[in-house]
């Protein structure tokens, strides 16, 4: 069907466009890890369910081995609308003042130039304006970043404020122009995109007491002791145990605190300063009381993210616009829920370097399928080009996995995905690393002011506790590895020396 599809689309510009090309909804939230959607059968499925967003999985397909190239926000963010690796869209980290090259060809220009109409709305965390668009409304607060309550947003170029509660703006902003604001004689693609679940994980008023009473389980790593990594896993500023901030705990400041004294009692813990709610709360109980409150705001926004996605397939289905529009859900990247004791990204391990993607479009995607072949976000441009009928930009790193959602013709594909991570030391003291992943090995070289190289073997060791590198008998293993490591790096433009990659980091870096 789907194949039957894009032979309409040569002639499609002189039919009737919406009721022939496919109309796109791409939906994103912010640092939201794949094991916190129901879908994915994680730990919190039963107490946290998601089931709008899982709709998509039962009425489509899931993929279960999605991975970004870069983890971290605005990063991942510049190659899935570019389609290219960090090193070739040129925007490596957040931190440092960097903006995104607005002047790159990206996917919603492509299919603006193919006769798209095309919007974006919630969370942008690029620096530069958006360019692509026939309309933005996107945060400016807080670095771009957004905040959670009583936001501000630039719609078009003019500031325009906003009192309440982000995520339903994100919502309240995806109908709108879909009912009000979009040219409907052309097919549309719409960025959705929220800021939830990103730090500080503050919920909406009405999930405030979501999960009182519910002792939220706890990751199988949870007390990683990071034997054998010390120098990597073993050295973040990222732990649940010692790395939260009274801010990000909720904790309530002492009267008549305020200006650069309050800030500094909110944000202690960022750098390892001990605190505790009381006198008595210590050790291994406070870091589970830590745990728990972090987690359960986690989930509250979620569950605001999952009421979102609902009104959006509501208005969909109500619309009649349901059957002709392909919906995706994912992340900017994954996130640490807990696992190895930490919260947040970067690393390479599984819980950040995988994303969450659920894709639906009736009558051309068979419901309930589970894709299990490595895909990565650069993918993401050139499969909804190829779905759209448009030509995939030869500049485009990534592949279309279009072919992988027809059952009977999903021909060769990749066995190994790549990934480059380059900021440090802030945020949260991540030795910037490069690897190599395949269907059941990892291989992991620490290099900026280290010389660490890690192995794991993820089938008998899932969770990444043991590094195999310096075992005995693995020398054939890693030799192969390393050999397709650097066809990898050939292959995406990045076979540079190790002192080239260090100077990526430690451009604009900054210290704590």
């Amino acid at each position: 069907m789907l194949a039957l599809m894009l032979a309409f689309t040569a002639f499609s510009c002189q039919q009737d466009a919406e009721s022939i090309r496919p109309n796109i909804i791409y939906i994103m939230s912010d640092d939201h890890a794949a094991h916190a959607i129901s879908a994915y059968e994680g730990i919190y499925k039963d107490v946290a369910p998601t089931p709008n967003i899982d709709r998509l999985a039962a009425e489509g397909a899931l993929f279960t081995n999605t991975f970004c190239t870069n983890s971290i926000c605005g990063p991942s963010r510049a190659s899935i609308l570019t389609g290219k690796y960090s090193h070739q869209n040129g925007f490596y980290k957040n931190e440092g003042g960097v903006q995104f090259d607005g002047s790159q060809l990206t996917f919603p220009k492509v299919l603006k130039e193919a006769g798209y109409t095309t919007a974006m709305v919630g969370k942008w965390h690029l620096g530069s304006e958006p360019t692509g668009f026939d309309y933005y409304k996107y945060h400016i607060l807080s670095g771009g970043q957004g905040t959670y309550w009583n936001p501000k947003y630039n719609e078009n170029g003019t500031e325009v404020p906003e009192t309440g509660y982000a995520t339903n703006f994100a919502g309240d902003f995806a109908i709108d122009w879909l009912e009000n604001k979009r040219d409907k004689s052309k097919p549309f693609c719409l960025l959705y995109q929220f800021k939830a679940p990103h730090r500080p994980w503050e919920p909406d008023s009405i999930y405030m007491d979501l999960f009182e009473g519910i002792e939220m389980p706890y990751p199988a790593t949870f007390n990683d002791d990071y034997s054998g990594r010390e120098l990597t896993a073993g050295n973040t500023m990222m732990t649940i145990e010692n790395h939260l901030t009274r801010k990000d705990l909720k904790m309530t400041p002492p009267p008549g605190l305020s200006g650069s004294e309050l800030f500094q009692w909110e944000r202690t813990g960022d750098k390892g300063e001990p605190f505790s709610p009381s006198d008595t709360l210590m050790g291994l109980d406070l870091k589970k009381w830590k745990y728990q409150k972090y987690i359960k705001d986690y989930l509250a926004c979620v569950r605001s993210v999952d009421d979102n996605v609902g009104r959006l397939l509501a208005y969909l289905d109500e619309s009649g616009l349901a059957e002709n529009t392909i919906v995706i859900y994912t992340a900017d990247q994954g996130f640490y829920l807990g696992d190895h004791g930490w919260y947040d990204k970067r690393f390479m391990y599984e819980e950040s370097l995988r994303m969450p993607f659920l894709i639906r479009y009736p009558g051309n995607i068979d419901a309930g399928q589970k894709i299990q072949q490595l895909t990565l976000n650069i993918d993401f441009g050139p499969t909804l080009l190829d779905m759209a009928g448009v030509k995939i930009p030869d500049e485009m790193q990534g592949e279309s996995f279009a072919p992988l959602l027809q059952e009977e013709d999903q021909g060769e594909w990749r066995d190994a995905v790549y990934y480059h991570y380059y900021e440090y030391p802030k945020w949260h003291q991540v030795q910037p690393h490069y690897g190599i992943r395949t269907d059941r090995y990892k291989l992991i070289h620490f290099y900026f002011d280290v010389d660490v190289w890690e192995l794991y073997d993820l089938k008998e060791d899932p969770n990444e506790m043991t590094n195999l590198y310096d075992l005995p008998d693995n020398e054939a293993l890693i030799e192969n590895l390393k050999t397709k490591l650097g066809q990898l790096q050939e292959q995406y433009g990045d076979a540079i020396s190790l002192d080239e990659m260090r100077k990526i980091t430690s451009e604009n870096m900054t210290q704590y």
